[in-house]
């Protein structure tokens, strides 16, 4: 056999044995090399948390992609490659804090109030009851009616402000003695009066009435008691100046330092630092007032006065949120631009007066 007479093989699908030998190099058809498609980039990388897409012969993409976007969703965006950094992430503008109130309006009339006590204060005590009386009325008016729009709970109006005027007198006049007197009697009131309606709901109608009567009138009257002694007006000032300033150093503290949220499901916008804001400006109140205010007082009383008010204060304040967050409401009036309703203003106060009284009586006497 010479070697003219030998053909190679055909190979499957490239040519019949008429064509003549198969090329040397690799072999493709040139019509469909139109049609042909370059084969996926393997990358080099290691096995790892890809071993089963790099054992499967799967391409890996040229740059990482993020958990939550795949290409499909951003077709626009261009994947990043190992040489080319993935950009910054875009910084959004930090926005201002606010004060969330009217600030011009707030000071105006926290003034007008402020004026309006000092003179009925120090000129004619019986017309600083009065104001107590007027307070815990509309506060009452707001409460209740708060409680009927939001949760259907009708508290008798009538009796208890009838009765929580006579409370803040009888105890003005009485002492306390006079106030607890009273304090029964409205409770009582409310009991027969809610007795004229219909019997569905008067269980939560007369508690809600007695807790009404108990938490405005009954702790304002402690006002009306420190206002009894020789130094009345001096002892109801160092009341009302040291919740003041205990809410203000909360807020000036907070807003400015606040980072640690003190109760986020009761308020939100309280702060610890805010708390401690309130601490020190308080016991700095304090020494103050009961060193130059109160007779026989002194220091280290100012102290201890002024860390309890910053306590009482804060959680009388808790308390009214978490009683206007359960009424879905953020004030319970529109009284007082600027702050909201005279409850709202109130919040703080009811609570420290028993305290500021009781931490009197026990440093200096009833007087």
């Amino acid at each position: 056999m010479n070697d003219s007479s030998w053909r190679a093989p055909a190979a499957s699908g490239f040519g019949g044995p008429d064509q003549g030998p198969a090329p040397a190099g690799p072999a493709y058809d040139g019509r469909q090399a139109a049609q042909t498609r370059p084969m996926p980039i393997v990358s080099d990388v290691p096995a790892g948390d890809n071993q089963d897409d790099h054992d499967r012969g799967a391409a890996q993409p040229s740059g990482p992609l993020f958990r939550d976007e795949t290409p499909h969703e951003h077709p626009q965006e261009p994947m990043s490659s190992p040489s080319q950094p993935a950009p910054a992430p875009r910084q959004q503008p930090r926005q201002k804090k606010s004060a969330g109130r009217d600030l011009g309006a707030a000071i105006g009339v926290g003034l007008g109030l402020g004026a309006v006590i000092i003179a009925s204060l120090f000129i004619w005590k019986a017309a600083f009851v009065g104001v107590i009386a007027v307070a815990v009325v509309v506060g009452l008016w707001e409460l209740t009616s708060r409680l009927q729009e939001r949760k259907g709970i009708k508290a008798p109006l009538v009796p208890l402000a009838v009765g929580g005027a006579a409370m803040v007198v009888a105890g003005y006049v009485r002492g306390p003695e006079g106030a607890w007197v009273a304090m029964a009697l409205t409770a009582l009131a409310v009991l027969v009066w809610r007795m004229t309606e219909p019997p569905e709901r008067y269980l939560k109608d007369v508690t809600a009435g007695v807790f009404a009567a108990f938490y405005v009138p009954f702790l304002a009257t402690f006002v009306a008691l420190m206002l009894t002694a020789g130094d009345g007006p001096w002892r109801v000032l160092t009341f009302l100046v040291l919740t003041v300033v205990s809410d203000t150093g909360a807020y000036a503290v907070g807003w400015r330092f606040g980072r640690h949220k003190l109760a986020p499901r009761i308020s939100p916008g309280k702060t610890r630092e805010g708390l401690l804001g309130a601490v020190a400006f308080a016991m700095a109140a304090g020494a103050l007032c009961m060193e130059f205010l109160i007779d026989g007082g002194t220091w280290w009383q100012g102290l201890l006065l002024g860390l309890a008010v910053a306590a009482s204060a804060t959680l009388g304040d808790l308390g009214e949120s978490m009683i206007k967050r359960d009424l879905g409401i953020k004030d319970m009036g529109t009284l007082l631009p600027g702050h909201g309703g005279i409850m709202d203003r109130l919040d703080s106060l009811l609570p420290t007066a028993p305290v500021v009284w009781l931490l009197l009586v026990l440093f200096v006497g009833s007087g």
